[in-house]
């Protein structure tokens, strides 16, 4: 019985792997057409306001977004990648928060919906275009079940003369006179990467859409020299420290021997007895093995006398 608990538990070990690919973006290697991206260098908390200003007040909405792994320190639910935040400024510039919208994120307990990320190569869809376009999804308004949808669609423009990480939140101001026809002023700034470029409802979802100007995108992009350095993985750190390790205690250890007991040649090593037998006792120790995984002989019987 136990048996077969086990073996019906297996399958979803099997699928855990799946699973998770299914529901996150792994930056450091997107495959598309045939085609690699690495956006690892543009993960961390990204922003973009949205600024409204009438005759009564400010509204200021600021989305942000995380591409390869949930935004931390937010107002939005936990595991949200992309998150806007609403607050009103009134004249006198006392500052409200109006609420939180969880647009993207992976919420399985909460209501059971996955960010379920869509990546399209932009020359798919237009020869003259390249990067990537990269819809995310899971959020909703209110944060239930049945509430509205919410999908975040990020177009990754190749730009060889950006790095897509400008220091300074990008804004694009929206002005409006409600006391006059309702005619509206965009004023885009475009020195920064990432810039807003809507959101509102598209059939019974509502879409936040942004552009994010970047090499990283570039389908002919090459890591620069020295920009891996940080990467380095813990085994590397700790053959690197081994090796310092070993090395240090034979330099000084041979020092000591020299200045000691005047030792010369082998002499010189710490333990140089136990290094000079390594080969004899791996020897020995394999022989060992060998028998023991072959086990005793098949003859039987009495030997000769």
């Amino acid at each position: 019985m136990r048996i077969q608990r086990q073996l019906s538990i297996l399958p979803l070990f099997l699928l855990a792997p799946t699973l998770s690919a299914s529901i996150t973006l792994d930056c450091s290697h997107i495959r598309v057409d045939g085609t690699s991206w690495n956006l690892k260098a543009l993960g961390g908390p990204h922003s973009v306001s949205h600024i409204v200003e009438n005759a009564l007040d400010t509204t200021n909405t600021t989305y942000t977004l995380d591409l390869c792994k949930p935004l931390k320190e937010t107002e939005c639910k936990t595991g949200t990648h992309v998150c806007g935040v609403e607050r009103s400024i009134d004249k006198e510039g006392n500052e409200k928060l109006i609420g939180a919208i969880s647009i993207a994120g992976n919420y399985v307990q909460e209501t059971g919906r996955t960010m379920d990320p869509k990546v399209t190569r932009l020359k798919s869809i237009d020869s003259e275009r390249e990067g990537l376009r990269i819809e995310l999804r899971g959020g909703s308004v209110p944060f239930t079940k049945k509430g509205r949808k919410q999908q975040a669609v990020i177009e990754m423009i190749c730009d060889p003369e950006r790095s897509g990480l400008d220091d300074e939140k990008e804004e694009t101001t929206e002005k409006r006179d409600e006391r006059q026809s309702g005619d509206k002023e965009k004023d885009v700034d475009t020195s920064k990467s990432l810039r807003f470029k809507s959101y509102g409802a598209v059939d019974d979802i509502d879409v936040l859409r942004l552009d994010w100007l970047t090499k990283y995108a570039c389908e002919d992009y090459k890591e620069e020299e020295g920009e891996n350095t940080q990467h380095w993985g813990f085994f590397t750190w700790l053959i690197i420290i081994v090796f310092l390790g070993t090395s240090a205690y034979l330099i000084f250890g041979s020092w000591l021997n020299y200045n000691r007991y005047g030792a010369r040649g082998w002499d010189l090593l710490p333990h140089g007895d136990t290094i000079r037998d390594i080969p004899y006792l791996m020897k020995d120790w394999g022989r060992r093995v060998v028998n023991t995984v072959q086990g005793p002989g098949a003859r039987g019987g009495y030997s000769a006398v």
